[in-house]
């Protein structure tokens, strides 16, 4: 479920970059977030599903 969400994440942050929205910054706060989850659930040891 979190890899669903980080990767909804950085496709929507890559049309982002390519579109030039004022809504990427948000989308970037998003990635960031996702991927700090990510990295703090794999530090703990649990599984990231």
């Amino acid at each position: 479920m979190l890899y669903t969400i980080a990767l909804i994440l950085i496709i929507a942050w890559l049309l982002g970059m390519v579109s030039s929205y004022t809504i990427g910054g948000l989308i970037h706060i998003l990635l960031v977030v996702a991927i700090i989850v990510v990295l703090v659930r794999l530090i703990q040891g649990r599984p990231v599903n």
